[in-house]
């Protein structure tokens, strides 16, 4: 009797412990993004100069793998080089698009409109990638228009490690810059901006051209650095403000160099001997979390366990204790996962960063850079994500500074037995009390008198970000098994209402 006794004890203090591992490892909110690089034809498209069709096909097959893959959020570079990727604006069709700056695809379509559209087919959120400063690639005068800004404005731009760069040091730069990330927060329906950790460049032998600017506009500061600092603050800063005030729902990150600063040179600092980027790429981007200014922030901390200068776990640490209540994205370096050399050469790197950054209440999800290193499944990583990771759906984390009410729940759910499946269908909700209307639904699955819980991941059955599609056939059933099925209402920054009445429903039924 008392060893009966001892073991039910024992379970029921361990029954609690596996649900929350298992709440965990399967969270249900969960960013999962990946870095889709245009510059160079990284990515995407393949090369310059396709038609749009074939362009199509490719970004479709991109966003397909990565839907397999679990992947929640794309990160698409729109301005790769101060040209663009989208056509309401005000800047040059990008030559890494067409082949020749300012040439339209052809046929014409816009290449942002139709990602923004195929993403949110997918339950992914579509985040406008920016690199801010970079005009030009190289110095390749036929790569250049002759109305491009560089050449319109030859005054805003200095020459340093073979590309042509902004001086953020002059206020005309700042406008311009905030000017055309605004076209495109006003024009098109993304979920965010995004910038990388390009801010001003990183040093090369020779001196940065920008003492004349400093000596006109810096006096005030101590010192050309702080000087120098204050100007991308004064960028970031700026864009929140106006992001935040033209579309509430929109998200700004940055994902800055994964060492702030090492505690060698500033008590604030992280356990690190590297490269950092307040003092080499003149980016706080401690102070712009502080500040408030971002929504979240997504530190590329591409070094492995136990690396003495950048070690990938004292780093995580150290960002997570610095978010201020903001979200933590960990940028991970798939492209770096089949180096041969001390950490990279464990090729389970990766899984055990996933599994590390999980454990840390203040981290939110991971960023992967970049896209093709994903979907060619270097170093395994696609099959983990497939098979372990994200082998169950998740929503983005909701950001309650930014809205907190939750939508209206859907309702007169019904469900149908077809040919293909089950047909459901609902009615959209009411106008919820803060003017939002939904903007996609989520719905759940269970097998017929089993416990429906919408807080489970695996209970998941499709996540669309369309609000006007009302019906949904579910075509992956069993005719020996009939299902209930639930649906919540999500508003633009993923708050999610209450079920549904459920239905049943199924081949045997």
């Amino acid at each position: 009797m008392v060893k009966k006794v001892i073991f039910f004890l024992a379970f029921l203090v361990a029954v609690p412990v596996y649900l929350r591992s298992q709440i965990k490892s399967n969270p249900k909110r969960e960013f999962r993004g990946v870095w889709v690089a245009t510059v160079a034809n990284i990515d995407w498209p393949s090369k310059p100069g396709l038609s749009s069709d074939i362009q199509k096909a490719e970004l479709i097959r991109i966003f397909d793998d990565h839907q397999k893959s679990g992947i929640n959020a794309i990160m698409l570079q729109i301005r790769p080089a101060t040209d663009a990727f989208y056509g309401r604006g005000r800047e040059l069709w990008s030559r890494f698009l067409t082949g020749t700056q300012g040439r339209a695809p052809v046929p014409n379509y816009d290449p942002l409109d139709f990602a923004i559209e195929e993403a949110h087919k997918r339950g992914m959120e579509l985040h406008a990638w920016f690199n801010p400063y970079r005009a030009t690639n190289n110095l390749i005068d036929a790569h250049t228009a002759a109305n491009h800004i560089s050449k319109q404005k030859p005054e805003w731009f200095f020459t340093y490690g073979g590309k042509k760069l902004f001086n953020p040091g002059l206020p005309e730069v700042r406008q311009y810059i905030v000017s055309v990330i605004m076209d495109v927060v006003r024009n098109y329906d993304i979920d965010g901006v995004h910038f990388d950790d390009y801010f001003y460049p990183y040093p090369e032998a020779q001196p940065l051209r920008d003492s004349e600017t400093y000596y006109k506009y810096g006096r005030a500061f101590k010192n050309i650095d702080d000087w120098r600092r204050n100007n991308v603050d004064t960028l970031i800063h700026t864009l929140s403000d106006s992001i935040h005030l033209a579309k509430k729902h929109i998200k700004f990150g940055v994902s800055p160099f994964g060492i702030w600063r090492n505690k060698t040179q500033d008590p604030e600092g992280s356990e690190s001997n590297g490269f950092d980027g307040y003092g080499k790429l003149y980016a706080n981007a401690r102070k712009w979390v502080q500040s408030g200014w971002l929504d979240y922030i997504n530190p590329q901390i591409y070094f492995p366990f136990g690396y003495k200068v950048a070690p990938y776990d004292k780093l995580l640490d150290w960002w997570s204790n610095n978010t201020f209540g903001k979200h933590l994205y960990v940028g991970q370096g798939v492209y770096r996962a089949l180096e041969n050399r001390p950490g990279w050469s464990d090729r389970s790197q990766i899984p055990k960063q996933i599994r590390y950054l999980r454990n840390n209440k203040n981290a939110q999800g991971s960023v992967f850079f970049s896209s093709k290193s994903v979907t060619n499944n270097m170093a395994g990583v696609k099959d983990s994500l497939r098979r372990d990771f994200y082998r169950y759906p998740a929503l983005q984390p909701a950001m309650a500074w930014l809205d907190d009410v939750k939508p209206n729940a859907p309702t007169v759910l019904t469900a149908k037995s077809v040919a293909k499946g089950v047909e459901l269908s609902w009615q959209a909700p009411t106008v919820a009390s803060d003017g939002d209307k939904a903007f996609g639904y989520v719905i759940y699955r269970v097998n017929r008198g089993e416990r429906m819980d919408i807080e489970q991941s695996h209970h998941i059955l499709k996540i669309s970000f369309k609000a006007s599609e009302t019906t949904f056939t579910d075509t992956l059933v069993n005719a020996n098994r009939s299902y209930t099925y639930v649906v919540t209402a999500l508003d633009r920054l993923k708050n999610e209402s209450q079920a549904s009445n459920a239905v049943t429903a199924g081949p045997s039924f």
